[in-house]
């Protein structure tokens, strides 16, 4: 799907934090790495960026304290990976929309900016992508994606279906360790270890 109606309004920048995070124990956003809820290594990251940042979430989902970040609430059905981004661009007042999952503790702030300063081209969504396969949610959504985004919400279409469908402008991404997300205690584990090198790699 190709948007017809180009906008020069900044993003919003959203922390997608609705999923139930049940393989790693639940209370995902609240789960610590290296000393700080998970949530809030995301949400680091996004604020370097852009001014307006918002968390969408269910309604029964705890969240550890927050600063500079607004709280959006979605529904808790239908149950669709892109659910929250068909709700945060209903929300967001006609802005394109900034997406990213709230376990990316590895995210940069190059490459969301790369992704919400990236020309469109007409296309209603610009996706990072890792060997030329798109991860819709770590994107950059045009408002005009908002009515195919909630239809295939309700309708539970299959996520690949649905990004062929709005017809992506790929960037594809130089490190791939910035997509790794934590789902499990060992990705846990594997996290903080990660982010101990790259600290010592700083520092030497």
């Amino acid at each position: 799907m190709r948007s017809t109606q180009p906008t020069s309004h900044p993003p919003v920048g959203v922390i997608l934090a609705g999923g139930l995070g049940t393989r790693i124990g639940g209370n995902k956003a609240s789960v610590a790495l290296n000393g700080e809820p998970l949530l809030h290594h995301t949400l680091r990251v996004m604020r370097q960026i852009l001014t307006d940042v918002a968390i969408i979430t269910k309604a029964q989902t705890v969240l550890p304290k927050l600063e500079g970040a607004m709280i959006w609430v979605e529904p808790d059905e239908p149950v669709h990976p892109l659910l929250g981004v068909g709700e945060a661009l209903a929300l967001a007042g006609g802005r394109p929309v900034l997406v990213c999952p709230l376990d990316m503790p590895f995210i940069s702030p190059r490459l969301l900016s790369t992704l919400a300063g990236a020309e469109r081209d007409g296309h209603a969504a610009v996706m990072a992508s890792a060997r030329g396969i798109a991860r819709p949610l770590v994107a950059c959504y045009m408002p005009a994606a908002g009515p195919q985004l909630s239809q295939a919400a309700h309708s539970e279409l299959p996520l690949d279906e649905l990004v062929h469908a709005l017809d992506p402008k790929l960037v594809e991404v130089e490190d791939e360790v910035e997509l790794f997300d934590v789902n499990t205690p060992d990705d846990l584990l594997l996290a903080a270890g990660m982010l101990d090198r790259q600290r010592r790699s700083v520092r030497a």
